[in-house]
């Protein structure tokens, strides 16, 4: 539909005088005849007996019971007294917990379900495969590497993986797949999270991946709507911006949440994010410090993804803990204004009890109604009983027994994540010739480890990155580490260009920069004293760059003539990249991104 199609004026289920919009969509008399939540139609597909199961358990619940509902705290303390604690006082209806050993994610899945008086949702951020929940979880891949393979059958993979392992300990809902457009290099969130730029492969991949995750009775919240990726700011530290036009958002994001939609996604994470031309599309009174992030705007929650999407489905906030939800308005306003306007559940807490009590004093003075707050929870419930949540809670089955752990990081897995990676890495440019290399070509080799050095440097035997030294010594080169922790001061200011020929024969700069929440940048931070670790010699000493992670990096080191990205900080990635510059292994990555940046001269 664009911009100026008018058709019959509706409303969604909630009083909301300003969006008196025209849409296409159902007549708001047909609306009104309908039930508040279609359990019969997509994403729910609920059969009478499961239906029944909603309404009864709906009808039977206190209103303490409700707003329990729909939080999902962040877990930690295990133990199980005070966990019992936690579920009486409570009652959430979905948590969260961290990466920790499998086997005690399982237990306390366990513990929690059975202490539990309505089956829990457990989610995990199961972006990159089982280490999404558990901290022995297979790595897969970084979803920007699974983009690069060009193969669909790797997002399955990665769903399947992180699905398969996630079941294991009783996890059943991911937080993934990402399926924001990786738009704007600076932005230091989105990056290798996302399947890229191209919105046609974006489509292509998260459908696989859901398939995936569906395979092992995982649900999905598919993130971040209405899209990242535009703005080039981290939503943990702001409100981002979503900035295209009605028309370049349905071109991009909004075909790809239709068809994110269409394949009956049960839920959807909504981030703390403007999407200025909808919300005023919506709403033509709207002035531009009245435009709220997607998590409190009921123009993009009930008219463009309830709306204009058709989404049935579960909503859940991101993280409310984050300034992007803090700052439009005070805490005590934005948690029940969330809720009014369209979303079901809030994810994470400040102080539980405090925000519990911000729901119970809007409906206290009216500001959230309980029609809202039983259509939220039925959302909820209709969820679960998809899910088939309540028949495996009378069975004794949603968490199973101790043998399934041995799926976590299985050989198959294993495997497919080699695969993976040998599919992924990408040769972005070799304009000098530099590769294959060889002990003979180049016998001393300065290596140069680059990732965050803030608060300590590098810990010896931390991720694949401390790795690369003992990789490429194996091969027969001499291998001298770029000491960050004492610059040498004679070769910055003393040292000429024959000292640093009779020092090495290559330097190869291995980067491992990985995209990190509340970060404002995600940059090469060169040494700040002369840039003591920059490539100034590359026209007397060859240079190569190696990344395995953020792909951007052309941007702050343009004159080196051998690039690499390899996207995933894994020891199965730093293993196949060795064998490709060694010439044992062909490249076969594809770019899902523009390396280049745009930047004059990268390409050289």
């Amino acid at each position: 539909m664009s911009g100026n199609q008018k058709e019959s004026t509706w409303y969604l289920h909630g009083n909301f005088p300003k969006l008196g919009v025209t849409i296409t969509g159902i007549p708001i008399r047909q609306q009104e005849e309908k039930e508040m939540v279609d359990l019969k139609a997509n994403p729910f597909f609920l059969d009478e007996e499961k239906e029944n199961w909603v309404h009864e358990t709906l009808a039977s619940m206190s209103t303490e019971e409700k707003i329990g509902q729909m939080f999902c705290p962040i877990g930690g303390n295990i133990e199980e007294g005070f966990l019992k604690e936690f579920v009486e006082e409570f009652q959430p209806g979905a948590m969260l917990y961290r990466p920790m050993p499998a086997s005690d994610v399982q237990k306390t899945h366990r513990f929690l379900q059975e202490n539990s008086k309505v089956p829990m949702l457990f989610g995990a951020n199961l972006e990159s495969g089982g280490n999404g929940i558990c901290a022995d979880g297979t790595y897969f891949a970084r979803p920007m590497g699974v983009a690069a393979t060009d193969h669909p059958v790797n997002a399955f993979r990665l769903g399947a993986v992180a699905g398969k392992e996630a079941a294991a300990v009783g996890c059943n809902w991911a937080f993934s797949p990402i399926c924001d457009l990786d738009m704007n290099y600076r932005n230091p969130i989105t990056n290798v999270r996302t399947f890229g730029s191209d919105q046609d492969r974006v489509i292509r991949f998260v459908k696989e991946q859901l398939k995936g995750l569906k395979e092992y009775g995982v649900a999905a919240a598919v993130k971040h709507f209405p899209g990242d990726g535009v703005d080039e700011r981290d939503q943990h530290l702001a409100v981002t911006v979503n900035s295209l036009s009605v028309e370049e958002y349905d071109k991009t994001y909004g075909a790809i949440w239709q068809e994110v939609v269409d394949a009956g996604t049960l839920s959807i994470m909504v981030g703390h994010i403007m999407q200025p031309a909808y919300s005023k599309y919506f709403n033509s009174e709207l002035k531009d410090e009245e435009i709220l992030p997607a998590t409190l705007s009921k123009e993009i929650l009930q008219g463009l993804l309830r709306g204009k999407l058709g989404y049935n489905g579960m909503i859940v906030t991101d993280a409310t803990p984050m300034i992007g939800f803090n700052t439009p308005m005070k805490r005590s306003e934005a948690i029940p204004t969330a809720l009014a306007s369209g979303c079901d559940m809030i994810l994470f807490n400040k102080d539980i009890r405090e925000d519990y009590q911000f729901v119970r004093d809007a409906l206290a003075d009216g500001r959230l109604t309980m029609e809202r707050v039983d259509e939220a929870v039925t959302r909820i419930l209709a969820m679960k009983a998809a899910m088939g949540l309540p028949e495996k809670k009378a069975e004794g089955k949603l968490v199973p027994g101790e043998e399934a752990l041995a799926d976590v990081s299985c050989k198959e897995h294993k495997e497919w994540a080699r695969e993976c990676a040998d599919e992924s890495v990408t040769l972005v440019k070799d304009t000098q010739n530099l590769l294959p290399i060889s002990p003979e070509k180049y016998k001393k080799i300065r290596l140069y480890l680059l990732e965050d050095r803030i608060g300590g440097g590098f810990k010896d035997g931390e991720g694949a990155i401390d790795k690369v030294k003992a990789k490429l010594e194996k091969e027969g080169f001499e291998v001298t580490l770029f000491d960050y922790t004492k610059p040498d001061f004679y070769e910055m200011f003393e040292g000429g260009v024959e000292d640093i020929k009779s020092k090495f024969d290559l330097a190869v700069y291995v980067a491992c920069i990985d995209t990190a929440s509340n970060q404002s940048v995600r940059r090469i931070d060169w040494v700040h004293l002369m840039a003591a670790d920059a490539p100034w010699f590359i026209n007397d000493v060859p240079a190569m760059f190696i990344s395995i992670a953020n792909p951007y990096h052309l941007v702050d080191a343009p004159m080196l003539k051998t690039f690499i990205n390899a996207y995933t900080p894994s020891e199965e990635v730093v293993d196949q990249v060795v064998e490709k510059i060694m010439g044992r292994s062909e490249f076969k990555g594809v770019n899902p991104v523009d390396p280049f940046c745009n930047i004059w001269g990268a390409k050289f």
